[in-house]
């Protein structure tokens, strides 16, 4: 499979919200698994359409530990019904914010609903590292970074690195 280009900050696409999935046909089987092949690659633990040029709403990701293989997952139209509960997300990161980590405030537990890669109805719930890593993945879907979910200051420093690195190229 191909591996992707990963948009990275500050492309707008990345703050662009997503359109719902019509239609699973093959051509969009194709992209999950180019998506994954780009995952796996990266390294990371999920990967938003959006955070690869593609204005749908579906995510993917894995939280197996490397040692047990692959374990990947196909949400399409993934919403969170309910929330509960508060977590830090400690030293969370973005294959779209590279070099960058921080602690994010999250939801304990959520409860998700959405259909996987075969057009099949999903309703589960999530908590710890897979509900933190759905509810990042679903904020790409909404034109939302890690980044706008920490403090002002930490969120500035950010940028004018960024925008240093950029004038330096």
């Amino acid at each position: 499979m191909t591996v992707l280009d990963i948009l990275t900050y500050p492309d707008k696409f990345l703050k662009k919200q997503t359109q719902p999935v019509e239609n699973i046909d093959g051509a969009l089987q194709t992209v999950f698994d180019s998506m994954a092949t780009t995952m796996y690659t990266a390294p990371g633990l999920g990967l938003a359409a959006p955070q690869v040029g593609i204005g749908q709403s579906f995510i993917i990701y894995d939280i197996a530990p490397k040692e047990d293989g692959h374990d990947l997952h196909v949400l399409v139209n993934p919403k969170i019904v309910t929330s509960e509960g508060e977590i830090i997300s400690e030293n969370e990161g973005c294959l779209s914010v590279p070099d960058f980590r921080a602690d994010v405030k999250r939801a304990e537990r959520v409860l998700v609903e959405g259909v996987d890669r075969d057009g099949n109805p999903l309703r589960f719930e999530a908590e710890g590292l897979l509900a933190i890593v759905i509810q990042h993945e679903l904020d790409h879907l909404n034109g939302t970074l890690f980044i706008d979910r920490i403090s002002a200051l930490k969120r500035q420093m950010y940028k004018r690195r960024v925008k240093k690195e950029m004038k330096q190229q």
